[in-house]
């Protein structure tokens, strides 16, 4: 008996899962992939406090950062970025984290101020959150209160060097 033509299928799931691996580790597909990821970058709107002015300001013609592949978006089930703009209260921090769950892998974090880096004018009060507090692991920290749109393009610049380097899927495996 010949097995010409035959196709034999074991478990399609481990077998997809192999074929993934393996194709997301070959060298030119990996690259692609990774340039790819580092110039489409689409953070949702989700602006907590007078960071977002400045964060606005970014995409504005003067400074526009479009031009880098970083397009604000609407809906966090079509973005990768989250830009967490200043204060995150007990009350946004929920919110953030639920916009964190539904963004699809691979997903990064940009934290914008004093205050989402360490609390900043409100670093004593019973409401303040930090990211991390709420499981949101931060790839890029931008000092200062509030940042100038200057320094929301060089996070984007920061954060496209680093998925170029380390890998966007890094986290993944």
């Amino acid at each position: 008996m010949s097995n010409k033509g035959k196709i034999l299928v074991g478990n399609l799931d481990e077998s997809a899962e192999k074929a993934r691996s393996w194709l997301l580790t070959q060298w030119p597909i990996e690259d692609i992939l990774d340039w790819a990821i580092a110039f489409s970058l689409w953070p949702p709107h989700f602006t907590t406090s007078c960071c977002g002015c400045e964060f606005a300001a970014s995409a504005g013609p003067r400074y526009d950062t479009e031009r880098y592949g970083f397009l604000p978006f609407v809906s966090a089930r079509q973005t990768n970025l989250l830009y967490i703009e200043g204060t995150l209260t007990r009350k946004m921090a929920r919110a953030a984290r639920i916009v964190w769950e539904q963004m699809p892998e691979p997903k990064f974090a940009i934290a914008m101020g004093a205050c989402a880096m360490d609390g900043g004018i409100f670093w004593n009060s019973y409401n303040t959150v930090l990211p991390e507090e709420i499981g949101i692991p931060i790839d890029v920290f931008i000092p200062g209160c509030p940042p100038r749109p200057e320094a929301v393009a060089r996070a984007i610049i920061t954060l496209q060097k680093k998925i170029k380097t380390q890998g966007a899927f890094s986290r993944m495996m």
